[in-house]
């Protein structure tokens, strides 16, 4: 029996719709609305909708071919990992919420006195508690940035650097340190999806691009639909990821530089021209269907055989519930 998987996507058109799974949910950015739909303790579905302006009105550096890819990948960060927390913060029962609020305040307001706490505002205190999200976010991010330069800049050209007969030919050597990019980046991805609560969110993943695919085959949006669709998208940000490893690769062959931390300082410096041709490829990827574009796909696609499992019907009711406001009226502002 032939894994359903496996099977291309019946897709009459290619939607610009994109999301990213959460904890116990689903973001979705659509060309004029964004959602964040999380299944509650209670069982409930929470559905958060905004404004985004990703459609015909949206300003020059999002249209502009290689400017949009640097813009694009920035904004899905900061806006993953703002939603990430908030999905978080949904998760929590009641005495937890409170507990959580409660050393926000506390961290607000360390040079007053408590009675100066008692007596706020809810406006002030929901203010200071924003103030306080806000910077958690921000060392969040940058930790993360961090952790990613040090793994996958730093590491491999440490680790290509210390075998003096690699560093000779400049090709060789970005080949080589691209191929342990490649690995850590896998290594790390299996790794962690040994962890219950990643997996889960490897499900809302799956669940995602199921429903996205349902979309794209104009079927309409129900679970049993959502259910036969392909788990596996080559619009996906794990696509991406492979495309900037071999860009990457590609444009380290013409650095002339051999000092590891002048290789360093060199991807830092060329890592938006990287991105903003990656964002391109993908986006070649995605529209065309030949041979160069499916071996361009092939090492994402198959890194999403562990990036997305196969979702449960709860799952599936998230992402529908994410999708939904996501679609415009006007059919031709969703095409890719």
């Amino acid at each position: 029996m032939a894994d359903k998987n496996n099977a291309p996507s019946a897709e009459k058109f290619k939607s610009k719709i994109g999301g990213q799974a959460l904890i116990e949910g689903i973001m979705m950015l659509g060309p004029n609305t964004g959602a964040m739909a999380c299944r509650l303790p209670d069982g409930t579905i929470d559905l958060e909708t905004w404004e985004e302006n990703n459609g015909k009105n949206a300003p020059w550096y999002k249209k502009t071919p290689l400017v949009r890819g640097c813009v694009s990948f920035v904004t899905s960060l900061t806006k993953g990992y703002k939603y990430m927390m908030k999905s978080a913060e949904k998760q929590m029962d009641e005495e937890e919420l409170a507990e959580y609020h409660k050393q926000k305040e506390g961290t607000s307001s360390e040079s007053g006195t408590a009675s100066e706490t008692a007596e706020k505002k809810p406006a002030e205190k929901k203010e200071e508690g924003n103030a306080f999200f806000n910077a958690v976010m921000t060392i969040g991010s940058i930790l993360g940035v961090v952790i990613a330069v040090g793994l996958f800049v730093f590491l491999p050209k440490f680790i290509v650097g210390l075998v003096p007969a690699f560093t000779a030919n400049n090709f060789v050597r970005s080949l080589l340190e691209g191929i342990v990019k490649i690995v850590i980046f896998v290594a790390y991805m299996a790794l962690v999806s040994l962890m219950k609560d990643i997996r889960r969110q490897y499900m809302y993943h799956g669940a995602e691009h199921k429903t996205i695919a349902c979309h794209e085959a104009e079927l309409p949006l129900t679970v049993e639909n959502v259910r036969k669709q392909t788990r596996f998208h080559k619009r996906c940000g794990t696509s991406f990821i492979f495309i900037v490893l071999i860009i990457s690769i590609l444009v380290m062959c013409f650095v002339p530089f051999r000092v590891t931390w002048q290789r360093i300082i060199a991807s830092l410096v060329l890592l938006p021209l990287v991105v903003g041709i990656s964002y391109e490829c993908i986006r070649l990827a995605g529209n065309k269907d030949n041979l160069f574009t499916r071996i361009l796909s092939a090492p994402g696609l198959a890194m999403q055989r562990i990036t997305t499992r196969e979702p449960d019907d709860s799952m599936i009711e998230i992402a529908i519930a994410a999708l939904k406001p996501c679609i415009p009226e006007d059919k031709s502002e969703d095409k890719w």
